[in-house]
């Protein structure tokens, strides 16, 4: 017997839709890339994306169609998003971190037809545009008089006059909630990178996930910044979650830097604010040398790596702003865990509280996971067994975009396929998972494990310590042993030998660095990531010291 309910499928238009109908005159704010504040609200954002559509339609794009986009958080950005896939079409949401080569090569992997684009990336869009013949439409995301006359793009038009003279009015059409909605690039560590090809049915149940009291807990009484960018994951689902419970949406635009990020917040009374520990470390700094406080921000969410210990208690307990320790991948669209506290753990003390805060989190519904010995047997959720992290739900991917890299999956005795992230984790018996380290970088030494991210949160927390990375490095007698990489803190100083007692009583001495060596940067990846591979290869020629 089937339900005898209504059959609505899950469409991103229907975001849009509701957005205008329910909250349609809350404000979308942005920083342009021009410097100037712009004031917009749903209601004119979902008539600008109608706009959009019909422009798409003038262009005869076909259903699944990819148009790219290379731009910062902003209100033009946020049209596009329900514009293009609205229509049928797949948002493709482009790095412009990556190198010139590299995005040349994603764009023709991708197909892109057309592509839209911040003027503060002209000059990347004139390096690669020779380079990437399938793209028919090129659009600036600007005024009329803001389109210089001399770019060297053959038929470039700016947005505003491109959709400028379309209707407002459309109809959305009616498709498969399975139809692709929108795609991502992994960062690309190895090998090319791969794309995950979202669909509208795993993006709107993204959005409900993320929005939950539990995970993000969005509610149309908030003010939320992403400052992760639109273009890494798609701002972590937030406009999407945003548009289902119509909350104010404050964009930074390109102006990502401390002072700017805190002037923000203030000025439009920022409630929610998302980004990486990157991000976080200059607003901190900002604060600090200051002497600053927040008036309206509440919590922070803090994913893409490991959020150090320190951060948490900055947040948490000088600025009274809770922290969201978050784990996701491009693979998840993205979002998997957050640690917010169940009801039984309020009653811990504070340093009983921060040992959970530094946990990836619980698992939001819609995600399953589990740890994995080498042979794919299942281990116990004790916080102390550690294995290969393997995740499955419904907004997670089966396989990647033209079937790069084959079959990902792995299957258990039932036939249920998982996904590998790729991370080593413990899971407590409160189902709290705690990402141990990759992989590729966890350290061997001796037989024992010793993970990079332990070692590199205690270095965070030496007040001198601005970034610290810990990699293996060969040893003839213990197979590796632990170094760690540092990044001193302007106007500060600290030795090697007071760093590696600063280890004493927090870690197993069979766990402390070998060594410290100090750098002026620890090179990152397009997304604020540390590029260990990286680093590795600039100390090739590093030798442990007795070796």
């Amino acid at each position: 017997m089937l339900g005898q309910m209504q059959n609505q499928p899950l469409l991103i238009s229907s975001l849009i839709t509701h957005a205008e109908r329910h909250h349609g005159s809350t404000e979308i704010v942005s920083r342009r890339v021009e410097g100037d504040i712009h004031r917009s609200t749903w209601g004119q954002i979902a008539r600008r994306s109608r706009q959009v559509a019909n422009a798409l339609d003038g262009l005869h794009l076909a259903h699944g169609e990819r148009v790219a986009t290379l731009a910062w958080n902003g209100y033009r950005h946020l049209e596009l998003y329900f514009g293009v896939s609205g229509t049928g079409r797949v948002l493709h949401t482009l790095n412009p971190r990556l190198h010139p080569e590299q995005l040349a090569w994603i764009v023709n992997h991708a197909d892109d037809r057309a592509l839209c684009f911040d003027m503060s990336f002209l000059p990347l869009v004139q390096t690669v545009h020779a380079k990437c013949p399938g793209v028919r439409h090129w659009v600036a995301l600007c005024d009329s008089d803001k389109l210089p006359t001399d770019s060297g793009i053959p038929g470039l038009v700016s947005y505003e006059a491109w959709i400028g003279g379309q209707s407002a009015t459309c109809v959305w059409p009616d498709l498969d909630e399975n139809s692709a909605s929108s795609m991502c690039y992994t960062s690309g560590t190895t090998g090319n990178p791969k794309a995950a090809l979202y669909s509208h049915r795993s993006t709107l149940l993204h959005a409900y996930g993320a929005a939950l009291p539990d995970a993000l807990g969005c509610s149309a009484r908030d003010s939320i910044l992403p400052v992760v960018p639109m273009f890494h994951v798609n701002a972590w689902g937030l406009p999407y979650s945003a548009a289902a419970v119509g909350c104010k949406l404050v964009f930074p635009g390109p102006a990502l830097d401390g002072k700017s990020v805190y002037e923000l917040i203030e000025s439009e009374k920022v409630s929610m604010a998302a980004g990486v520990p990157t991000v976080w470390q200059m607003l901190l700094g900002h604060m600090q040398q200051n002497g600053l406080k927040f008036s309206t921000l509440k919590r922070t969410v803090i994913g893409g790596s490991a959020c150090p210990p320190a951060m948490i208690n900055a947040f948490n307990q000088t600025y009274g702003v809770e922290v969201l320790h978050a784990w996701g991948m491009t693979e998840m669209s993205p979002l998997g865990t957050v640690c917010t506290l169940k009801n039984a753990q309020l009653a811990l003390s504070a340093d009983e509280q921060l040992k959970v805060r530094l946990k990836q989190g619980r698992a939001v519904y819609g995600v399953d996971m589990k740890i994995v010995d080498e042979s794919g047997n299942e281990l116990p959720w004790d916080g102390k067994a550690y294995g290969d992290l393997l995740v499955r739900g419904p907004w997670i991917i089966a396989s990647y975009f033209k079937g790069e890299g084959g079959d990902p999956m792995r299957y258990d005795a039932s036939g249920k396929g998982w996904f590998p992230t790729g991370d080593v984790a413990t899971i407590d018996a409160d189902g709290f998972m705690q990402i141990t380290d990759r992989s590729k970088d966890v350290i061997k030494s001796g037989g024992e494990w010793i993970s990079s991210i332990d070692v590199e949160n205690i270095a965070m927390a030496h007040p001198a310590v601005a970034m610290a990375a810990c990699i293996g490095m060969r040893h003839p007698k213990w197979d590796e042993r632990p170094i760690v990489v540092v990044v001193k803190k302007p106007g500060t100083e600290v030795s090697r030998d007071e760093l590696l007692a600063f280890y004493e009583g927090k870690i197993a001495k069979w766990q402390v660095p070998d060594d410290v060596v100090f750098v002026d940067a620890i090179p990152l990846g397009a997304t604020g990531k540390m590029q260990k591979m990286t680093l590795r290869q600039q100390l090739k020629d590093y030798v442990l010291p007795g070796v």
